[in-house]
């Protein structure tokens, strides 16, 4: 028996987001696709070990799950078999023997999301599936300006729930910057952990301000005040995707251009 760590990407839109759901529930998950993929491999676990769990809608490109296998044969081979019992829209990228106490979620040290969205006045049925349109237009330097805003730690109860009623809101945000090129605009940040619809709040928020529909000091005030509540607002879910779960220090300073020392502060 080994433990193995697989890295999935996956298209959101036709599941009932991640966590596979009661029993009664036909909804389909893609915790339960994965499962039903490998109990044809002769896994006999009861649940897979996921890093996250992503709502509907919500895609996916460094999802990664963890599970206990009897294999005979190599990770490559592994690799093919699970995906040729996956769906169309689920895909396992990498496999490798890990550890027998890696866990996932508490190993990691930082996660990556991506948030996508697009500015034209009239509806782009393709377009729309993978990222959010938006209009008015938004002004490039003010999202940037809001972004630079939520770098450091902060309390973001503003913004979203935490996992339980008594769930800490305190996260370390390591990095946060918007990409711009013609209509598209790509909103990606890097930290510690997540609130419930944490990425998706941040992204309505930092639209609104780009718009002239809220002040830039809202997003300031709703950081040192939680009285201040955001969650009216919400990015919808296909813009979002779930792109790297990070393990590795020297990792996290590449991504982020920190170095570890300045890591290991923020850590603290």
């Amino acid at each position: 028996m080994a433990r193995y760590k697989v890295n999935l990407a996956y298209d959101g839109t036709n599941f009932m987001g991640f966590q596979r759901q009661a029993k009664s529930a036909r909804s389909r998950t893609v915790q339960q696709s994965v499962e039903t993929a490998l109990s044809r491999l002769g896994w006999q676990g009861k649940s897979i070990l996921a890093a996250g769990r992503t709502d509907t809608g919500v895609h996916a490109t460094g999802q990664v799950v963890a599970f206990d296998l009897e294999w005979p044969h190599s990770t490559e081979e592994l690799l093919s078999a699970l995906n040729a019992y996956l769906p169309q829209d689920i895909a396992a990228q990498a496999i490798e023997k890990v550890e027998a106490g890696f866990h996932p979620r508490y190993d990691a040290i930082a996660r990556r999301y991506r948030y996508f969205l697009f500015c034209q006045p009239l509806r782009h049925p393709l377009r729309e599936r993978y990222a959010w349109r938006v209009w008015p237009e938004v002004r490039f330097e003010m999202v940037q300006e809001a972004a630079q805003l939520l770098v450091g730690t902060h309390d973001f109860a503003a913004f979203g729930q935490p996992p339980g009623a008594r769930g800490a809101t305190l996260r370390q945000v390591f990095l946060a910057q918007w990409e711009h090129e013609a209509d598209r605009f790509a909103f990606e940040i890097v930290a510690n952990a997540f609130l419930y619809r944490m990425v998706r709040r941040l992204v309505f928020c930092q639209v609104e301000i780009a718009q002239g529909k809220r002040p830039m000091e809202l997003m300031t005030n709703s950081l040192r005040n939680v009285a201040i509540p955001m969650t009216k607002g919400l990015a919808p879910p296909q813009g979002l995707t779930l792109t790297e779960v990070i393990y590795s220090p020297l990792e996290l300073a590449r991504i982020t251009n920190l170095n570890i020392e300045v890591i290991g502060e923020m850590e603290q």
